[in-house]
């Protein structure tokens, strides 16, 4: 089996539907956050000091959480896509919140409301943070 692998207009659709995440994150847009997850059971999101599984868990837990620094910075962005319908996204981040570097992996699907962003969403996701000093 052969899988199309960073074909230039997925990587872009994949990129821009991303950027869009960052910006509601740093912006604390929660209904933008929320409408790019997969409102499924089967979504899994390990956070910094928590853990979610379910779009509602999710959801309710945006809604309770402190939002990200303003000077949040990504580093070292990599968007790789499968075919036409499945990509990671893996990225750095710091901030002048923590001298610690944060990691960040999410699993994209093309799920969603096609009107959004192609339909790409989020069906899973890690963050964490390391001592890079």
């Amino acid at each position: 089996m052969t899988i199309d692998v960073n074909r230039q207009q997925i990587v872009a659709e994949v990129a821009a539907a991303f950027d869009a995440y960052e910006r509601a994150l740093v912006d604390n847009d929660t209904a933008l956050m929320n409408a790019l997850f997969w409102s499924a059971p089967e979504t899994v999101r390990y956070g910094i000091a928590e853990i979610q599984h379910g779009g509602a868990a999710i959801w309710q837990w945006r809604d309770t959480c402190e939002p990200v620094p303003k000077s949040r910075r990504l580093h070292r962005t990599v968007v790789t896509t499968f075919g036409t319908d499945f990509a990671t996204v893996s990225t750095e981040f710091t901030s002048d919140a923590t001298p610690l570097t944060g990691r960040q992996m999410q699993t994209w699907a093309r799920l969603g409301d096609p009107a959004l962003f192609g339909g790409w969403i989020v069906v899973a996701a890690h963050v964490s943070l390391i001592d890079t000093r």
